[in-house]
């Protein structure tokens, strides 16, 4: 089996949302399947048909959630060091063309959070970075053109 990298607070994040799909999520939709049969005809009850998807929806996001966990290779970044960029850096960077200074975390696939600043392993701007190292310019591809940005600071926390 292939490991995944990730940070202990991604895994946590994803050990949290399992336990709570299996231990009040999963409990709840069969109560209101339950509910639901016991209003009649199966056929006409959006209820029942509702519940029912939503416990599909469930028991899907546990299974890809536990195969992910069980994948999953913890890496602490505050054990890394130096300016050379790698899994779990936070990199500071600026854009040269708007002079717009922005910060990510380099993490794993299944924790990236665009709106965290968390960027994963496998996006085009986190595969440019892997490797370079401060005072380094990077041009990645973007829909409306590439973009170029200097690496001002790498920190490992």
């Amino acid at each position: 089996m292939q490991k995944t990298p990730m940070t202990a607070t991604g895994l946590q994040r994803l050990e949290d949302e399992l336990r709570r799909l299996k231990s009040e999520d999963r409990p709840a939709v069969i109560r209101a399947i339950a509910e639901a049969r016991a209003h009649g005809d199966l056929s006409e009850n959006a209820e029942y048909h509702a519940a029912r998807d939503r416990q599909s929806f469930i028991e899907g996001r546990v299974l890809e959630l536990e195969s992910i966990v069980s994948s999953a290779e913890v890496i602490d970044p505050s054990t890394i060091t130096g300016t050379r960029i790698k899994f779990g850096a936070h990199v500071e960077l600026v854009d040269e063309e708007t002079d717009k200074e922005i910060n990510y975390q380099i993490v794993g696939l299944h924790e990236a959070d665009i709106k965290q600043q968390l960027i994963s392993i496998s996006s085009p701007l986190a595969k440019a970075l892997i490797g370079k190292d401060v005072g380094d310019t990077v041009s990645v591809p973007a829909p409306g053109g590439d973009r170029t940005y200097e690496i001002l600071k790498v920190t490992y926390k």
